[in-house]
């Protein structure tokens, strides 16, 4: 099968690697239709992070092709959406909602598992990972399921660990697929005014669209001050840092209010410590992490297919796996929000 390889900085390839097969009673294979490229990965592409050299990817949705004689819930010939975070399912973080810590889990690409841009992917513990949805679904659902891998799960463990709710002043720190899901997110959970941070007019567009009722285009102290001036001068209840450096967080730190939230979801990067003092001083809880997927799949899936919930907007790029070299250039010059690989 073909399968997107990294080899270093600005190197994506695409190799012609050997097919999956079961190995644990408890694995599925899938044929992956569609798969897509996450802000994260620019992240090792750009030279920032170190990563492995070798197959990657880690958001994924297809056809089941074969299952170990454990499985149970998935049968050959399902639909399927799965997590970026794999887990078993029956640990006790998993039973407390936190699939993303689950103790025998891991990211795609560790623990035996391979990376999801690719045409086949075995899937451990396939009853967990993977959650199945009609065959007859209208293809124009795929993309926003897609999203539910990753990047609307994302956005809604920011919403989550901010504590949105009915009636909650937000502000959206990012304006990248997670950003502007976590606006879509902030909005599905009650939020009254959801302020989103962006300078870019395509992205700011999708978060109108998603429910932003306000766009703040400046940064740092003239960013804070301009969503203080729509906050009656004390800040957001709830603030998403959907970034993950220094700046981000700085930001984020000066948006939220004295008793507010904020829930962290961008991928940490040359950040130093949280202030202490401010925390204690605001009253300031934050919270947040790696979103346990998995754990909101079921609530969020049921919502995408009865048309409630439509976070494709933010793929604005498809190419076939063949191509995806280009999607990644066009992410890295932000040319492209979030680029979909259709293997169909």
């Amino acid at each position: 099968m073909k399968a997107a390889s990294f080899n270093g900085p600005h190197n994506i390839t695409v190799e012609e690697v050997p097919d999956p097969r079961i190995t644990q009673p408890t694995d599925a294979v899938i044929k992956i239709t569609y798969t897509c490229i996450c802000g994260s990965d620019l992240w090792y592409y750009r030279g920032i992070v170190d990563h492995s050299k070798g197959p990657i990817g880690h958001e994924f949705m297809g056809g089941v092709i074969a299952v170990g004689e454990n499985v149970k819930k998935v049968t050959v010939g399902d639909l399927v959406v799965g997590p970026f975070f794999w887990c078993d399912g029956t640990c006790p973080q998993c039973k407390k909602g936190m699939s993303s810590a689950c103790l025998n889990g891991g990211a795609w690409g560790t623990k035996g598992t391979t990376g999801c841009q690719a045409e086949k992917l075995r899937v451990p513990f396939a009853d967990a990972n993977l959650f199945s949805f009609p065959k007859d679904t209208d293809k124009n659902f795929m993309p926003p399921l897609l999203t539910l891998s990753d990047v609307m799960g994302t956005g809604h463990h920011a919403a989550v660990s901010a504590g949105v709710r009915t009636g909650s002043v937000v502000a959206v720190v990012g304006d990248g697929a997670v950003g502007l899901c976590a606006v879509l997110a902030s909005k599905r959970l009650g939020a009254s005014n959801i302020i989103l941070m962006s300078r870019h007019e395509d992205r700011q567009k999708v978060g109108r669209q998603f429910g932003a009722t306000d766009i703040v285009a400046e940064r740092g102290q003239e960013g804070i001050a301009k969503v203080k001036e729509l906050t009656e001068g004390i800040g957001a209840d709830c603030v998403l840092d959907c970034v993950g450096g220094q700046d981000a967080r700085e930001m984020a730190m000066g948006l939220v209010r004295s008793g507010g939230r904020v829930g962290c979801v961008g991928v940490p990067h040359d950040v130093s410590d949280i202030p202490a003092g401010d925390i204690f001083w605001k009253n300031i809880t934050i919270g947040g992490g790696i979103a346990p997927t998995a754990s909101y799949m079921p609530e969020l899936l049921k919502d995408v297919l009865s048309g409630n919930l439509d976070p494709s907007p933010v793929f604005d790029l498809t190419l076939a796996l063949s191509d995806i070299a280009k999607g990644y250039e066009a992410m890295d010059k932000r040319e492209s929000i979030k680029v979909l690989i259709k293997n169909e």
